[in-house]
């Protein structure tokens, strides 16, 4: 059931409502980004190099699986030469 734009609920109007609302998200917000130290002007560069920082990770965090699954196949591959290499060699 949705009420009418101005039709009276406990005293208090819709768009009253919606007011507080409002109002409180934005204080919620304020008291939370205050509580994690995002709060000033500077605070859009912290995020911004929050997310570069995150995205550097992400990215080492890849490469390093790609070289460990380069040395392991490496790896392999060198143990199947010398494998191979030492059967012909043992028949010469």
């Amino acid at each position: 059931m949705t009420l009418p734009d101005e039709e009276q609920m406990h005293g208090i109007t819709k768009s009253e409502l919606k007011i507080l609302i409002l109002e409180a998200a934005e204080k919620g917000s304020d008291r939370a980004l205050a509580r994690i130290g995002l709060h000033d002007e500077n605070a859009v560069h912290d995020v911004k190099e929050l997310r570069s920082l995150l995205e550097g990770w992400r990215e080492t965090k890849s490469s390093i699986w790609r070289t460990i699954i380069r040395w392991v196949t490496m790896a392999v591959l060198g143990f199947i030469a010398f494998a191979v290499w030492s059967e012909f060699r043992s028949r010469l």
